[in-house]
């Protein structure tokens, strides 16, 4: 709905806004790794224009690993895994701390679970990083206009996603 490079916060460079257009209380796989594709497009913007990653992504980086991992240990959303249900959480007795179930596990479950992770994360990124060489002439205008105007509002917003549907060419600025 919004994105801006002014800073807000400490360590903040810039925001992208996104409300949900209508309540939802179930989320599919491909959500999932939609959310996880718009929260790794910073990083491969980067890697596609300057071939080099930054610290800025670093936010946006441990969002998408919480929900890769959540995908894997939550809601068997893995082939390596399958159906299974790793991470979790039972509440104890008379104010006792939870226990953790993943951490029940042994070694070659955690190192699957990372591998699974990975395996979602990297996969994005290839997809996310062929949507962007796809658009880039899109990207680089978009860009454009974030360094003269700060903050790209939800109309205009609407207008590129016009674009990339219909799949529009424009000119790099």
């Amino acid at each position: 709905h919004k994105v801006s490079i002014i800073p807000r916060g400490i360590g903040t460079l810039g925001y992208t806004i996104q409300r949900p257009t209508e309540d939802r209380f179930l989320i599919s796989q491909s959500e999932l790794r939609n959310r996880i594709s718009v929260l790794l497009a910073g990083r491969a913007a980067e890697q596609l224009i300057f071939s080099e990653a930054t610290t800025g992504a670093a936010d946006d980086l441990a969002k998408a690993t919480d929900i890769a991992h959540a995908m894997v240990t939550r809601y068997g959303m893995s082939e390596a895994l399958g159906l299974m249900a790793l991470d979790i959480k039972q509440p104890q007795f008379l104010g006792q701390q939870e226990r953790d179930m993943l951490s029940g596990y042994g070694e070659e479950i955690a190192t699957m679970v990372s591998r699974a992770v990975r395996e979602i994360l990297d996969n994005t990124l290839q997809e996310t990083l062929g949507l962007l060489k796809k658009n880039e002439a899109i990207l680089r205008e978009m860009a454009t206009r974030l360094l003269q105007e700060e903050t790209i509002d939800e109309d205009t917003l609407l207008t590129y996603k016009t674009r990339l549907l219909e799949g529009a060419q424009v000119t790099p600025p």
